[in-house]
């Protein structure tokens, strides 16, 4: 392969290290007592845009996550505290 070779565009989709993330995300908003709609309502994203995250639906954006830690007023390792497999 050369520098200057076009490659085709290919969207990564790690589905074990989402399906980690999410449900983190659901132990977290449900320790702290959150409902999926209040989550959505404070962090300014839709109530879809929490259920695909938690589903597996999505792959979230690192700009959507920031919302989602500031909004739960954690630390980003607080979310990513998990351990993910080696592939």
């Amino acid at each position: 392969m050369k520098k200057n070779d076009i490659l085709p565009r290919i969207h990564t989709f790690d589905e074990e290290g989402l399906r980690l993330l999410s449900k983190r995300l659901k132990e977290i908003r449900l320790e702290k007592g959150i409902s999926q709609e209040e989550l959505a309502y404070r962090s300014e994203l839709t109530l879809s845009q929490i259920a695909r995250i938690e589903t597996l639906k999505t792959n979230p954006t690192i700009s959507t996550l920031f919302k989602i830690i500031r909004t739960l007023e954690i630390k980003p390792s607080y979310l990513f505290n998990f351990d993910l497999p080696k592939k």
